[in-house]
């Protein structure tokens, strides 16, 4: 057969390759590579056997060849065979074997399409990092992921799953970012990925970021030049966005963002989880129900699905129920953070704290680049007033996310609880120890409202409360009442919020100003105790003001 003929086929071989037609691109592949015996056609017989699902054959094929040996295509494919296969052990070997440098080792390297390529050495580090997460080396996994990328920073893949499975803390993410090479036209490429990466960095830093990247343009080929593209309606772009929202706790915002994309693309995955998780915060059940019903009939095998199902139980409070659909998709995908904090929070609000705990720690083991296992560890000896133990714990999602405002939020509350402990057992601590603990709390709440991006939202009312509680713990009075009507500000309908501001009215002796609070209090809350019997001391209070103290002593001695 003439040479004419035998390109006419491997040309033939493409065609049914990218027309998808396996078994006509298996049949001519092997018709070429018998009448040539050429290495390049033995590779392109053994990626159409790949490609028509024959793993076990091309394996054979490349193992047969030797040429494994000298280039690392080959084997580089063998290998994808082995994985296929989840033979990992073997895929390991394959990859590990000595590589013999020899001309042959590029003959099948395009040298016209060398600078559009991924490097194979990025390529063959990632499928390294996959065989030993595989094997549950999740050590040498997270090395050769980030090998991945520092060889070529165009494998995105090897960084999503860095970022996706919380395998690097905040710091390390930016280290690694900042080391990465970026070709002079990759500079959009270098803000994308930095978008990607966890985004509790300042409102401003944020922001710029997401406005740099929407700026980038590319202008049509087309008769009219006028006409630019940009990135500001990409999905995966506003899929970053809607994250950030809901990390700063604008849970609508969200919702509203993540319901437009997925009318433009009901089936990105990554905006169906941000969206599930907006949904549950708001506590739209009927929103929760149709996406895991539809999730499942689409992606059964997915933990996604399931992960969809347990937020709608546990949002409707069936907590027995959420707990077996988030077992269910830790099950089918152990490296799913989403379902491992779900099943623990279930948990939770069980008051089943050893087997939360338990959850916890298995995740906090699994992702050590994500703070919220610890977090939650914290927040469960907190509840059973191990206020110690959950300072330490908090301590460490501090080391591991050192920008997340609900973690300094809970440092707070614990060193406020600590200092009120040892009030309420009339310890030997004096008072200026016991208001160094109360200053420590209130530093960790102004760093709280520090880190959380303007203007505040209801969500953190709680925290501008806990800060006027700690600075009237403090007597200063001023500051407190400021506070507490920040809070007021933000809602109207806390009872702690008027409890405590009439309080610190009280303690001013401003007894009508404090009653006035404790009424609003008590029509909140008729039942409140404390407000009730504080209540009835202010009247008293306001009733003796202006009386002289001898007389009041004497009317004492009569009625007695």
């Amino acid at each position: 057969m003439r040479e004419e003929e035998i390109e006419k086929l491997r040309g033939v071989v493409r065609d049914c390759v990218s027309k998808h037609l396996y078994s006509s691109a298996i049949f001519f592949a092997d018709k070429v590579a018998a009448l040539t015996n050429d290495p390049a056609d033995i590779y392109m017989q053994a990626q159409a056997l790949f490609l028509g699902r024959h793993f076990r054959r091309a394996f054979h094929l490349l193992n047969a060849s030797k040429i494994v040996l000298t280039d690392l295509r080959f084997r580089y494919l063998a290998a994808k065979c082995l994985e296929e296969l989840n033979d990992w052990d073997q895929c390991l070997s394959m990859l590990n074997l000595p590589h013999h440098h020899t001309n042959t080792s590029l003959i099948y390297l395009d040298k016209d399409a060398a600078a559009a390529e991924i490097n194979i050495s990025s390529a063959i580090c990632f499928l390294r990092a996959k065989a030993y997460e595989a094997l549950e080396n999740r050590a040498q996994a997270r090395l050769w992921y980030i090998a991945a990328v520092k060889a070529d920073p165009l494998c995105y893949e090897a960084l999503e799953c860095l970022i996706e499975k919380h395998m690097l803390t905040c710091d390390e993410e930016a280290t690694l970012l900042s080391s990465l090479q970026f070709g002079p036209e990759d500079g959009w490429l270098s803000s994308f990925y930095s978008c990607l990466t966890k985004k509790h960095d300042k409102e401003s830093v944020v922001e710029a970021k997401f406005r740099e990247l929407e700026k980038e343009s590319c202008i049509s080929d087309s008769s009219d030049s006028s006409i630019t593209q940009t990135l500001k309606t990409n999905t995966d772009l506003l899929a970053c966005k809607a994250e950030y929202y809901h990390q700063c706790g604008e849970y609508q915002k969200c919702f509203e963002l993540t319901s437009v994309l997925l009318e433009k693309d009901p089936f990105h995955l990554k905006s169906t989880l941000v969206h599930l998780v907006a949904a549950m915060e708001l506590g739209n059940s009927n929103e929760l129900y149709l996406m895991a019903c539809n999730l499942v009939k689409d992606y059964p095998q997915k933990a996604l699905s399931w992960f969809a199902v347990g937020c709608y139980y546990y949002c409707i409070k069936k907590y027995d129920q959420s707990h077996r659909y988030f077992s269910k998709a830790t099950n089918l995908d152990g490296t799913f953070p989403p379902a491992w904090i779900g099943y623990g929070n279930a948990y939770a609000a069980r008051e089943e704290g050893d087997q939360a705990m338990s959850v916890y720690r298995t995740a906090a083991r699994l992702f050590p680049g994500c703070h919220l296992p610890t977090l939650y560890i914290g927040m469960e000896y907190m509840r059973t007033h191990s206020f110690k133990l959950a300072e330490q714990f908090f301590m460490q999602a501090k080391t591991i996310c050192p920008s997340d405002p609900l973690v300094y939020n809970e440092l707070g509350v614990v060193a406020y609880h600590m200092k009120d402990k040892l009030h309420a057992r009339k310890c030997h601590w004096s008072q200026s120890s016991l208001a160094k603990g109360y200053n420590k709390a209130a530093l960790w709440f102004e760093k709280t409202l520090a880190h959380i991006p303007s203007p505040l939202s209801e969500l953190w009312e709680p925290t501008v409360v806990n800060l006027a509680h700690a600075y009237r713990k403090l007597k200063m009075y001023h500051e407190a009442i400021s506070h507490y009507e920040k809070a007021l500000a933000l809602s109207t309908r806390s009872v702690s919020t008027y409890a405590g501001l009439a309080y610190t009215y009280h303690l001013q002796d401003d007894f009508t100003a404090a009653i006035t609070y404790y009424h609003k209090a008590l029509w909140l809350k008729p039942d409140d105790q404390f407000c009730t019997e504080m209540l009835s001391v202010a009247l008293v209070d306001e009733c003796r003001r202006g009386v002289d103290p001898k007389i009041e002593f004497r009317r004492s001695e009569v009625f007695v």
